[in-house]
């Protein structure tokens, strides 16, 4: 048996933008028209386009493949041809095993049955057996959170039910591939979770997965490797640090400009290396390089934390920590390393940097965003930072009627 669970061979997709028309009634009123309003009747229009430009990747069994990119990228296209919901225009597609795909919230259901019969009409959709979704049923209607509502009709379900029903569905079909795109993206903080512990542990059972979400977080939790897209074209498969890095922008090697001095290099690094996902409470090592243009006196070196909303956190700075102030002459670098210990709670948290002189209030090179990094706990705590909290004291008792004295 072949190690590859899919694969996709110079794989192009063209769409056609504006009116379809699937009827001779609809399309004689739309040829008036246009030669009416002289519009071109010419079937090469500029209205087409390609989804998809060559794309050519594979996935081994028990392998996990993430795949990023900005909106109209061609994420959802890709996992639909695979899951062959569409057809390519032209190129080669292999799937071998089951396929279970997760594409769209709620699809495969039906809006007037109800959790419980949606269960084995999507499990029959996906593949499985009668047999197979009754001995599986306690368990997705368990995974799912929503025992209470499984026997109302779906069309009453939130987006966030429905996301819980329908991966539920999909997690227990046993695939050889599981394809999932942004549905984790749907629900409370403690279901995606249980997500991506389930996608981890079918992963270890031999499944590969293929996980489409702008939740770069999560993509780092369950993918090793990820592919990055843009117009329909693959601009790089490589470690999904790496990857992550570039689709967030982190800063370049080098700043272009005429900048009196400038940050040159910035690298986070944990014990294996450089990295860019973390565990609350893990040492963190920010390596910052800054080079000069120009003859400089009195410079210091700033960094932060700030989370999605860029409200800083934390700041630090080489003065601060009573550190001297820094002098360059032109063409000269310096470097410093901070170490960190990251007490932050579960969450995505970008790193700035910045070049600043303190006795003029003055900032020569500031970036918002030189790394972004991406901080997990199995704790369940809120907020940007993590105190680690414990119970150390918990009691049952009646109240007197008493009051407290103060």
């Amino acid at each position: 048996m072949s190690d590859i669970a899919l694969r996709m061979e110079h794989v192009y997709k063209k769409f056609r933008k504006g009116e379809t028309y699937n009827s001779l009634r609809d399309l004689l009123p739309a040829i008036t028209g246009k030669m009416f309003r002289g519009q071109e009747l010419d079937s090469n229009d500029k209205r087409e386009f390609w989804a998809l430009q060559d794309i050519s990747f594979e996935v081994k069994r028990g392998e996990a493949l993430g795949i990023i990119g900005h909106n109209g990228a061609g994420k959802s296209t890709a996992l639909k041809i695979l899951s062959r919901i569409m057809k390519p225009t032209k190129g080669n597609m292999i799937v071998n095993g089951r396929l279970s795909a997760l594409i769209e919230v709620g699809a495969g259901f039906h809006p007037d049955l109800t959790g419980m019969e949606n269960i084995f009409l999507n499990g029959t959709i996906l593949g499985m057996t009668k047999r197979e979704i009754e001995s599986k049923l306690d368990q997705i209607i368990a995974f799912s959170g929503i025992e209470e509502f499984i026997e109302t009709p779906v069309k009453r379900y939130s987006s966030g039910m429905y996301a819980r029903l329908g991966f539920s569905i999909a997690a227990h079909v046993d695939p050889e591939v599981l394809i999932v795109d942004e549905v984790l993206s749907v629900g409370d903080f403690i279901f995606q979770q249980r997500c991506v512990e389930r996608i981890q542990s079918v992963i270890k059972t031999g499944t590969s997965v293929l996980l489409v979400s702008h939740n770069i977080k999560t993509v780092t939790e369950v993918c090793p490797q990820t592919m990055l897209l843009e117009h329909g074209k693959i601009l790089a498969i490589d470690r999904t640090d790496a990857i992550a890095g570039r689709y967030l922008g982190a800063l370049p090697e080098a700043e272009e400009g005429n900048k009196a001095v400038y940050v040159s290099k910035v690298c986070v690094r944990g014990r294996a290396g450089q990295q860019s996902s973390f565990e609350s409470g893990d040492t963190a090592w920010v390596d910052v390089e800054i080079t000069a243009r120009e003859s400089l006196e009195r410079l210091s070196v700033v960094i932060w934390f700030a989370d999605d909303n860029q409200y800083m956190i934390f700041s630090v700075s080489t003065e601060r920590l009573g550190f001297p102030p820094i002098s360059l002459q032109a063409g000269e670098s310096y470097r410093c390393t901070f170490e960190l210990k990251l007490n932050m709670a579960h969450g995505t948290f970008n790193l700035g940097s910045d070049i600043f002189r303190y006795d003029r209030e003055m900032s020569y090179d500031r970036h918002n965003r030189s790394a972004t990094i991406f901080v997990g706990s199995t704790m369940a705590v809120r907020g940007a930072v993590n105190c680690f909290p414990t119970i150390i004291e918990s009691e049952k008792f009646t109240k007197s009627g008493n009051l407290c004295e103060v």
